[in-house]
């Protein structure tokens, strides 16, 4: 079953995030307390509602307990997202994902729970979008239109098994450019490479074909 998110605060970052996840297929919810940033996003979202991110009860009608993962993505005002951030944690959201102002508002909400804090730049959001769905993604860049580079952790089911035997290229249309091990980069990896805990694949490809691979990996 697809994991299910919610994005609180719907302007640059926030949309970005909200709308990547809404093109790959999962569902979304988006909140914004600004009706007008909620019609603007009527049309790209799985679901948009304007309400108040610091209104408990509010939140609770919405079901947000039932979903996987919350993104908090307000901007200006820190008060708000780190009242957000605490009436979401209680209601134990399993992932609470932060939008930080600064580095003490980092530490503020490192304190009363977030899972994960991040200082997006402006065109982050798609990255932090493709590392939410697999925890494996460590990096996710978009290089031309429809195909991007990603560092994929290996998972436990390709640990001691060989690039022939994976047979990625065959299965989901990508390719893999190089492998790291640690401090060693491998930038020409042969079939019979076999690969071990900790490594890191480079991969290329189509976004559709990354999103498949991410999912199964």
């Amino acid at each position: 079953m697809k994991k299910q998110f919610v994005v609180i605060g719907l302007g640059r970052f926030g949309s970005s995030v909200a709308t990547t996840l809404s093109e790959m297929g999962y569902e979304v919810l988006g909140i914004d307390i600004d009706e007008k940033r909620v019609h603007e996003h009527l049309d790209v979202i799985t679901h948009v509602v304007q309400a108040d991110a610091t209104d408990e009860h509010a939140l609770k009608a919405l079901g947000i307990r039932n979903f996987d993962i919350v993104v908090i993505a307000i901007g200006e005002d820190i008060q708000a997202s780190i009242m957000a951030t605490l009436i979401i944690k209680e209601m134990g959201v399993p992932m609470v994902v932060v939008k930080a102002r600064n580095e003490l508002h980092r530490k503020l909400l490192q304190k009363i729970g977030a899972d994960k804090v991040i200082f997006p730049e402006r065109d982050m959001g798609v990255r932090v979008a493709h590392n939410l769905i697999s925890p494996n993604i460590l990096d996710f860049i978009e290089f031309a239109e429809d195909y991007s580079l990603a560092d994929i952790s290996v998972p436990p089911s390709m640990v001691g098994k060989s690039l022939a035997e994976l047979n990625i290229r065959a299965r989901y249309g990508c390719n893999v450019i190089a492998i790291k091990s640690g401090k060693h980069i491998n930038i020409a990896p042969r079939a019979e490479d076999r690969l071990q805990a900790g490594d890191v694949m480079v991969v290329i490809g189509h976004n559709d074909d990354l999103q498949r691979l991410e999912e199964n990996s």
